[in-house]
């Protein structure tokens, strides 16, 4: 399975912010739409990675307030990216080694949609699921022959 089948299923919609947004109202925006992530742009660039990780760091820092603070000021600037053909074991490590719960997925320097850390544990659960059914109809249609052992 590849990052490309997760999209298709999962759908294009996607969530950005410039970075001299406030981070309240980023905040904000993830609030309402349910939503742990930003992909941070900057015209048609991807300059990084806003996460409820950042965001709470921030909270931390200046003693729950977040005033006058920028998305820029506590974005992750350089976050791990995949592209639509890497496959699912390999992005399961990078989110695993660089302690990542969202990947931008950047196919010829174009943002595709974002992964997350959710929507591999799912797909990987329901590739699981139907390998099981398989494997379950399978043995069920196994012919009676074979199941008797021979003299």
């Amino acid at each position: 399975m590849k990052v490309r089948d997760i999209l298709r299923v999962k759908g294009s919609t996607l969530f950005t912010v410039a970075p001299d947004t406030a981070l309240q109202t980023a905040v904000l925006v993830m609030s309402e739409h349910d939503i742990g992530s930003l992909v941070v742009m900057e015209y048609e660039n991807l300059v990084g990675m806003l996460t409820f990780r950042e965001v709470i760091a921030a909270l931390a820092k200046n003693h729950g307030k977040l005033d006058d603070l920028k998305v820029k000021s506590v974005m992750n600037a350089k976050p791990v990216s995949c592209n639509m053909e890497t496959e699912i074991d390999d992005v399961r490590r990078m989110m695993l080694v660089d302690h990542a719960r969202y990947l931008p997925v950047i196919d010829q320097k174009m943002l595709m949609g974002v992964i997350s850390f959710y929507d591999v544990a799912k797909s990987v659960v329901e590739a699981q699921d139907f390998e099981n059914t398989m494997l379950k109809a399978y043995i069920r249609d196994w012919p009676e022959e074979a199941a008797k052992p021979s003299n």
